[in-house]
C-alpha cells in the first residue's frame, strides 16, 4: 500500500494547503476533522505519521478541540502546527497561555538548536522568515521536549522531541510566506516518517480504473459534461475503465465561450470515441432568462433548467445505473467538516445536485481524493488537450454572470464572446495564460459616448479582469504593462462592433470577488 500521512483538522483556514504541500512531494495524505479521529480510525488509516493542523480555538478554553490522547502512545511521528503544537504540548503536560504579544503575518525565528526537522534546511544560528498567526503561546514544555527556534512573540516557536519524533511549530510551514516551509514538511514526511514519495498520477490512474471497474461491473454510467476540467477528466477516466458502458450528455445552454461547444464535441466524440449526446438547449435557456436581471435568479434558472434537460436526456437513454460526478477533495473536506461546511451547494450545477436521488442512481466519483491541480495532471496523463485541461476556471452559469445587471440576449452574448476571445488570445500570445489564475471580459450595463471616424457612437463599456491566486480564496489583480492594455483595447474596439470603451478591473479579493456576479 502507498505510504500515507493523516492530517487532523482543527479548523484552520489553510489546512488544505498542508495536504497540497504533502502531496506535492509524492506522498498521499487525507484530512480528517478532529472529532472524527479516534485511535481506531488512526489504526485503520495506517499512516506513517500524523500532522495536527492549526485552528481558531484556544487551548486555554474549556471543551476545545483535542487530538486523541492515545495518538501519542502509538509510536507515530507527530508534527503539530500552530494550534496543533499547542494542543500537543498541553496534552503531554506542558503549559499554553494567552499572550498580550500576538503575532500575525511575517515574522523571523532564530534557530538555536539542531533537530531532525531542520536537518538540511535550517542551520543553528540562522534567522529564518516564517508566517505567524497566533495569540496563545507555549510557556512550558513537557518532559523530553527542547526549544529549537524562537521568535520575539513566541519563545517556543519550534520545539522537538527527537526520540519520540514529536515536533511542534508555532508558525505555518504550509503557506508560501514561510519560504522553506515546504522543505520542512518534506523532511517530516520523508526523513522522519520514512515515506518513499511514490504516489503519482500514473499510479492513481491505474488504481482508480480498477476501482471503477469493480464498482460498475457490467452496469452503465451516465456523465454530465460541462466542458470544464473536472467533468472532462471524469469522462476520460471512466471511459478508459469501462468503454462503451459510459454515455456522456453535454447540455449546451448557449452561454459558453467562443468555440467551446465545438471543442467538447471534437475531443470526446471524435478523439476519444465516447458515446456523446449533444443537446442544443440554447433557445430554452435564453427564453427562460429573458427579462431577468437579478444574478441569483439567473443562477437558479440555469441550474434548475440544466438538471431538467439532463434528466430528460438521461431518461431517453434509459438503463443507466450510475451517475458520474466531478466531486473534488475540497468538496469532500467541507462536507465532513466539523464546522458544517456548505459543500452541498458549492457546485450544485457542475455536480448535477439532486439527480442521484431523483433518478435512483448510484454515484461514481473518481476524483474525490484529488485537488484541482492534481485533476489537471491526471487529465494530461489521460491525453486530454492542454487547452482543455489547463483552462481557467469558468462558472457553471457561463457568460450569463458576465453580463451583470441586465437581460441576457444573443446580441450581448455575441459581443462578449468576441471580446473575450480576443482578450484570451492576447494573453496567450504574451505567454501569460498559465501565469494568470483567471481572466475574462465583462459586458457592463452602461453605454458610453464615443467617436469613431467622424461619427458619434453610443455603445457598451467592457471591463477586463485578470487575477493571480493559488486557490481562489484570495486574489490580486494581474499587473499588465500599459502596452498590453493599450493593444488589447485597440483590438477589441476595432474588431468588436458594439463596444467603444475598455476598462481594467484592479480590485483584489477581498474586498471584491473574482467574478462580478
Amino acid at each position: 500500500m502507498t505510504d500515507r500521512i493523516l492530517i487532523v483538522d482543527f479548523g484552520s483556514q489553510v489546512t488544505q494547503l498542508i495536504a497540497r504541500r504533502v502531496r506535492e512531494t509524492g506522498v498521499y495524505c487525507e484530512i480528517h476533522p478532529f472529532n472524527k479521529v479516534t485511535e481506531d480510525t488512526i489504526r485503520a488509516f495506517d499512516p506513517k505519521g500524523v500532522i495536527l493542523s492549526g485552528g481558531p480555538a484556544s487551548v486555554t478554553g474549556t471543551d476545545t478541540p483535542r487530538a486523541p490522547q492515545g495518538l501519542f502512545g502509538m509510536g507515530l511521528p507527530v508534527l503539530g502546527i500552530c494550534y496543533g503544537q499547542q494542543t500537543m504540548v498541553a496534552q503531554l503536560g506542558g503549559v499554553v497561555e494567552s499572550s498580550d504579544h500576538r503575532e500575525f503575518g511575517r515574522a523571523f525565528v532564530d534557530v538555536n538548536a539542531a533537530c531532525a526537522l531542520f536537518e538540511g534546511t535550517w542551520a543553528v544560528g540562522a534567522r529564518e522568515q516564517v508566517w505567524m498567526s497566533h495569540g496563545d503561546r507555549v510557556t512550558a514544555l513537557p518532559a523530553g521536549f527542547s526549544v529549537v527556534a524562537q521568535s520575539e512573540g513566541a519563545p517556543y516557536a519550534a520545539v522537538a522531541d527527537d526520540e519520540r519524533k514529536f515536533y511542534g511549530v508555532q508558525f505555518h510551514p504550509e503557506v508560501v510566506h514561510t519560504p522553506h516551509g515546504a522543505q520542512l514538511l518534506k523532511t517530516f514526511t520523508h526523513s522522519i516518517c520514512g515515506c518513499v514519495g511514490d504516489w503519482t498520477m500514473d499510479a492513481f490512474r491505474e488504481t482508480e480504473i480498477a476501482k471503477i471497474r469493480a464498482q460498475v461491473g457490467s452496469g452503465r454510467v451516465i456523465c454530465g459534461l460541462s466542458g470544464g476540467v473536472d467533468s472532462s477528466v471524469v469522462a476520460a477516466l471512466i471511459h478508459e475503465a469501462i468503454g462503451d458502458q459510459l454515455t456522456c450528455v453535454y447540455v449546451d445552454h448557449g452561454l459558453m465561450r467562443q468555440g467551446e461547444s465545438e471543442q467538447v464535441t471534437r475531443v470526446f466524440r471524435d478523439q476519444f470515441k465516447i458515446n456523446l449526446v449533444h443537446v442544443d438547449a440554447s433557445d430554452l435557456f435564453l427564453g427562460l432568462l429573458a427579462g431577468k436581471t437579478d444574478p441569483e435568479e439567473k443562477r437558479k434558472i440555469i441550474g434548475k433548467t440544466f438538471i431538467d434537460v439532463f434528466e430528460a436526456e438521461a431518461q431517453k437513454i434509459g438503463g443507466a445505473d450510475f451517475l458520474a460526478q466531478g466531486t473534488l477533495y475540497p468538496d469532500v473536506i467541507e462536507s465532513v467538516s466539523f464546522t458544517g461546511g456548505p459543500s452541498v451547494t458549492i457546485k450544485s450545477h457542475h455536480n448535477v445536485g439532486g439527480l442521484p436521488e431523483r433518478m435512483n442512481m448510484k454515484l461514481v466519483e473518481p476524483l474525490r481524493e484529488l485537488f484541482k491541480d492534481e485533476v489537471r495532471a491526471l487529465g494530461r496523463e489521460l491525453g486530454l488537450p492542454d487547452e482543455m485541461v489547463g483552462r481557467h476556471p469558468f462558472p457553471g452559469p457561463g457568460l450569463a454572470i458576465r453580463i451583470p445587471g441586465q437581460e441576457i440576449t444573443r446580441e450581448k452574448l455575441d459581443i462578449l464572446r468576441k471580446a473575450d476571445a480576443i482578450y484570451l488570445e492576447e494573453i496567450r500570445n504574451a505567454g501569460l495564460y498559465d501565469v494568470i489564475w483567471q481572466a475574462f471580459a465583462v459586458l457592463l450595463p452602461v453605454r458610453t459616448v464615443g467617436v469613431m471616424g467622424d461619427g458619434r457612437t453610443y455603445d457598451y463599456a467592457l471591463a477586463v479582469r485578470a487575477v493571480t491566486s493559488t486557490d481562489g480564496m484570495t486574489a490580486d489583480y494581474y499587473h499588465f504593462d500599459h502596452q498590453f492594455l493599450s493593444r488589447l483595447s485597440s483590438r477589441i474596439i476595432n474588431e468588436v462592433r458594439g463596444v467603444n470603451r475598455v476598462v481594467y478591473d484592479i480590485t483584489s479579493k477581498p474586498p471584491g470577488t473574482i467574478e462580478w456576479e
